[in-house]
This record gives C-alpha cells, structure tokens and sequence, in this order.
C-alpha cells in the first residue's frame, strides 16, 4: 500500500530514539478521524504525516496565543491534505527522491536533544538543561517546520505548499536558514550554556 497511492513507505528511521515515535506504517490516505484517541501514548499511532496535516490547521499556537495565525486553513483538513500533497510532489521534483523518507529525515534533523526548564531554589530562578523526550522531539520538530513555513508566506507571493516544501529541503539538507534548524541550534546552545 502506497501514500497518496504514489509514495511507499518500507524505509527506516535512522534515529533509534525516535523510532518507535515517528509512526510510517503503510496507509493510503494519512486521515484516521482520531480513532487513536484515548490510549496512552496516542499520537506516536498517528502517521506521521497525518501529524503533519494536523500541524497544519493549527499554525498560529504559541503557547495559548494565537500570534502568528493566518485562518486560511484553521479547520480544514481538504485544504490542508491538499497543500501536503503539492508540498510532496514539489519536493519529488526538486530531490528526485521519496518525499515521504525525505520529510522523516526532515524530522529527525530537526529534533532538539536538549532543551531548557526554569527551577526555583531559595527564591531565585535558574534555567537547568534537561534532555528532551522523544515524544516531545518530534512535536517540536514539526512545530518549527510549520510555524517556519508558516512566517516565509506573509508578505510574500510564494504558495504555502512551495514554502513549506522549501523548509522541508531545507532542514533535510541541515541549512541554517530554515526556522526549524535555527530553533533546534539556538535550544540546544541555550541547554549547554545553563549546564
């Protein structure tokens, strides 16, 4: 069985941390309805392009405030399927590789390992390095892929399925100048300067 009935997906995840996270079972249309809702764990059963979508109709989340909201596409899962699909044949062309394994690569460059958390002790507030969990990688990493897509449409004629086909090669290819890559590097740099 085939992605959008054109890609496969029988490849692996290099990253051993996140492989039991980053779910590419074989599935035709990357939708369930949250059938997966209720059990533990539940968003590592969701394929992880289906994740990608719903990224997609919540773009404008940071924290509890909606900053950077453009209410294209909040809510509407044809319209944002429909701009995955374009995003991947985009890439298709570019690479000339699978654009499913390219986007799994995408997310595993964009992981940050380490991150930072504010502990108070004696009345004074000090930022401790910890290590990130898996799950919480992944739902960074696209995050930044998103909200980074998302910020190089405003003010901008470029379509939002070549922007966001742009960010995915540019993270997969481990450029400085995707948002995802500058947001992982700048996390990690603040986690060792607070060891």
């Amino acid at each position: 069985m085939k992605l959008f009935n054109r890609w496969e997906t029988n490849f692996e995840v290099n990253d051993t941390g996140l492989k039991s996270y980053i779910n590419i079972n074989p599935l035709m249309i990357p939708r369930t309805g949250g059938r997966n809702v209720g059990t533990q764990f539940w968003k590592s059963k969701t394929h992880i392009v289906e994740r990608l979508i719903n990224k997609l109709m919540i773009p404008g989340h940071r924290g509890k405030k909606h900053r950077i909201s453009s209410g294209h596409n909040t809510g509407k899962s044809v319209t944002t399927y429909n701009i995955v699909l374009k995003t991947f044949e985009i890439i298709e062309q570019k690479l000339k590789k699978n654009p499913v394994e390219v986007f799994v690569r995408a997310v595993e460059n964009a992981a940050p390992r380490e991150e930072i958390t504010t502990i108070e002790y004696g009345g004074a507030r000090y930022s401790q390095a910890v290590e990130c969990a898996p799950q919480r990688r992944v739902d960074l990493a696209l995050r930044n892929i998103v909200q980074g897509a998302y910020s190089k449409t405003f003010k901008n004629k470029k379509r939002m399925w070549e922007c966001l086909a742009d960010e995915i090669i540019l993270v997969y290819n481990m450029d400085n100048k995707s948002n995802a890559i500058a947001r992982k590097l700048e996390l990690e740099r603040q986690a060792d300067a607070s060891r």
